[in-house]
C-alpha cells in the first residue's frame, strides 16, 4: 500500500524537524518536501502533489491563510493546520483558513503533554485529513474569504417584541467543513430576519474561544456564545452558538447548557439541540445539517422531521466531508437535500412565508 506523502510547511526550523521526526517514524507516511514560507508552500504543492500538507499559520513572505487560498482555489489539496496561536487575531486567521478550506486544526505540543500523547494525535490527524476529497474553493480564489461581510440589504420589520409566543427558529450543525459553511448559510440569510438562530460547531478548544466573534464579522449578523436561560422566542434574528465544551439545548421556552456526557464523542452535539428543539417547538423550526465527519445530527433531523420541522441536509458535492449530511440522508431525515449555495434563501423562504 502506497505511503501516504506529507508536505510540512513550518519557519521554525526546530519545530519543523520535530514534526518531519514523527511523521518520518510511522511507516504508512513519508514527508515528500519540507517548506519554510507560504510561496513554498503553494510551489512545492503544485510541484509534488502531496496526499496532505501540514501548514503553520505564521510563515514568512506569505501567511498561511494566503497560502490556503492559493492552494484550495488552484490545487485542493487537504491541509492540516498546525498552530500554537490563541490569542484573538491569530485565532481570526486559523478560522480563516479553515473558511478557504483547510480540513482541521491541530494545537502544536504544549510542555507538558504526556511522553507520546501530542504524537499519537498528529499522526492521527494526518491520516484522516488526507482521506478526505477536498473541493475546489472558487471563494478562496477570488480571496473574499477572511474579508468583512459586504454591506447587505435588510429587512424593514417593526420594532420587536419580546415575548414567550413562538417564532422561528433556524439550527444549523456542522463539523468538519463548517466554518465556511455557516458563513455561506448566514450570508445567505437577511439581517433581522424574525427568527431566533442556533448553531452548533465541532471545533475543539483552545480553537473555539474567539469563533463567535469571527463568524459575526463574517457575516454581519449578531453572533455570541449562548450563556444559558436566553428566552427560545425573544432573539430578533440573533445567532446563539452552542460554546466550547457544552451542550446546547432548549426547554421550557428558554436555552439550557449542560456538561452532560458527549454524544457520538462530541460535546456540543447537534443531536442534543437537535432533539430538544423536536420536543419543545418542532413546527417552529428550520434545521439544516451541514458538512462533517460521523453522524451527529442525523437522529436528532429525524426527530425534528417526524415532529413536523422544515429540514435540510447539505448535499455531497458541495460538502467538505459528506459524513452527517449522508447519514440524514440515508435515514430520511431531509425533507430536501441542497447545495450550499441554496440553503440560506430556502431558510429564508420557509421563515418569510410560513411554508416550503
Amino acid at each position: 500500500m502506497p505511503k501516504i506523502r506529507v508536505l510540512v510547511v513550518e519557519d521554525s526550523l526546530t519545530v519543523r524537524k520535530r514534526l518531519v521526526e514523527v511523521i518520518s517514524g510511522d511507516p504508512d507516511l513519508e514527508v515528500v518536501a519540507e517548506g519554510e514560507n507560504g510561496r513554498q508552500a503553494i510551489e512545492l504543492c503544485q510541484a509534488l502533489r502531496p496526499d496532505v500538507i501540514t501548514l503553520d499559520m505564521h510563515l514568512p513572505v506569505l501567511d498561511g491563510v494566503s497560502a490556503t487560498e492559493h492552494i484550495m482555489g488552484h490545487f485542493p489539496t487537504p491541509i492540516l493546520i498546525v498552530s500554537s496561536s490563541t490569542n484573538r487575531g491569530d485565532l481570526f486567521k486559523t478560522y480563516d483558513a479553515l473558511a478557504a478550506g483547510a480540513v482541521d486544526v491541530l494545537e502544536k505540543p504544549l510542555p507538558d503533554e504526556p511522553d507520546g500523547a501530542w504524537e499519537r494525535k498528529f499522526l492521527a490527524a494526518i491520516k484522516l485529513v488526507s482521506r478526505i476529497r477536498v473541493i475546489t474553493h472558487i471563494r478562496a480564489r477570488l480571496g473574499s474569504v477572511g474579508r468583512a461581510a459586504p454591506a447587505r440589504l435588510e429587512l424593514t420589520l417593526p420594532p420587536p417584541h419580546f415575548s414567550d409566543q413562538p417564532r422561528p427558529v433556524i439550527a444549523l450543525g456542522a463539523s468538519t467543513g463548517g466554518p465556511g459553511a455557516l458563513v455561506d448559510v448566514l450570508r445567505g440569510i437577511p439581517i433581522g430576519l424574525p427568527a431566533t438562530m442556533l448553531v452548533v460547531l465541532h471545533i475543539d478548544e483552545p480553537f473555539s474561544s474567539a469563533f463567535a466573534e469571527w463568524l459575526s464579522n463574517q457575516t454581519s449578523h449578531p453572533v455570541s456564545y449562548a450563556h444559558g436561560g436566553e428566552p427560545l422566542f425573544a432573539g430578533r434574528g440573533h445567532v446563539f452558538m452552542a460554546p466550547p465544551g457544552r451542550h446546547l439545548a432548549a426547554s421550557a421556552g428558554k436555552l439550557w447548557l449542560s456538561s452532560a456526557p458527549e454524544r457520538h464523542s462530541c460535546r456540543p452535539s447537534v443531536d442534543v439541540l437537535f432533539e430538544t428543539l423536536a420536543k419543545e417547538c418542532a413546527t417552529e423550526v428550520v434545521a439544516c445539517l451541514l458538512t462533517g465527519m460521523g453522524r451527529d445530527g442525523a437522529e436528532g433531523l429525524l426527530a425534528l422531521r417526524r415532529a413536523g420541522a422544515h429540514t435540510i441536509a447539505q448535499d455531497e458535492a458541495s460538502s467538505v466531508i459528506y459524513g452527517m449530511p449522508r447519514e440524514a440522508a440515508l435515514l430520511g431525515a431531509a425533507e430536501r437535500i441542497l447545495p450550499l449555495a441554496e440553503i440560506g434563501a430556502a431558510v429564508t423562504r420557509v421563515v418569510g412565508k410560513g411554508g416550503k
